[in-house]
């Protein structure tokens, strides 16, 4: 990719930011200046991304009052999530960014859920202040399982690597990590992995916590704030991040007989 167009640095303005999610089960874009969200749109979608996403990025533009050229940062959302919605956000993305000379960042869905949670409050300061000492986030599949990542208490650290771990098998699985500490959860299946852990630990639920755009744009900015360079402001490749292969089952092959040369 061309060299960004746009320095970053201390000192100067805060960066013109696109933020795109397209993971889960929703298509949302927000465009913020540093912190300040000049734009959003959140629209719940459980298929069809690519069609609703560059429609829904030119609205917020011109609600921005932004022409694309002037973006500093373009962030997205690369899973675990839907497969098809984490290919048409990637490759909207690389080709906003491309053409405004933009940097590219790459966020886990995990990464999201957690800031936003950090960013809105009461979230993880007040679970800090009432003895948790970490956060759960926990995604929706698709399938039987769920999708986990587990944060320390500032909802930034990340305590082990992203997993799929099946309902009956969390309650092992949080205690091998952080013992019998009471904890948060976010994101879209923080009730029923409330429920799957049961009456182990304290836990306490934030609702309403699916990853999406400004989740996005939170992880980026913390990591910014923290003094991170934007490209390793979520410290993250921009690839998809799959947990397991994709629900596709390829044709067999058709024996059509010998080959035969034109």
């Amino acid at each position: 990719m061309t060299a960004p167009a746009h320095p970053f640095g201390p000192g100067l303005s805060p960066p013109l930011l696109l933020a795109i999610e397209t993971a889960g089960s929703g298509c949302s874009a927000a465009i913020l200046r540093g912190s300040e969200t000049l734009a959003a749109e959140c629209r719940a979608l459980r298929h069809g991304h690519a069609e609703a996403l560059m429609p829904m990025v030119d609205r917020v533009a011109r609600a921005a009052d932004i022409e694309p050229g002037e973006l500093e940062l373009v962030a997205a959302a690369i899973g675990p999530g839907g497969f098809t919605g984490i290919r048409a956000g990637l490759a909207a993305a690389q080709g906003i960014a491309l053409a405004a000379r933009a940097r590219l960042v790459g966020v886990t869905s995990f990464a999201a859920a957690a800031a936003a949670a950090r960013a809105r409050g009461p979230g993880c300061q007040s679970v800090e202040h009432d003895g948790a000492r970490a956060l759960l986030v926990a995604l929706d599949s698709r399938r039987a399982d769920l999708y986990v990542q587990l944060f320390a208490g500032d909802c930034a650290t990340p305590l082990a690597e992203p997993a799929a771990i099946l309902p009956d098998r969390l309650t092992p699985y949080v205690a091998g990590l952080i013992g019998g500490a009471a904890l948060v959860i976010a994101g879209d299946m923080a009730e029923l992995a409330a429920d799957a852990l049961g009456r182990d630990r304290p836990v306490g639920i934030i609702p309403d916590s699916a990853p999406d755009a400004l989740g996005v744009a939170a992880a980026v900015i913390f990591g910014l704030d923290a003094g991170a360079s934007p490209d390793r402001a979520a410290n993250m490749p921009v690839r998809p991040l799959y947990l397991r292969p994709p629900d596709v089952t390829l044709p067999k092959e058709r024996n059509s007989g010998p080959a035969v040369a034109l």
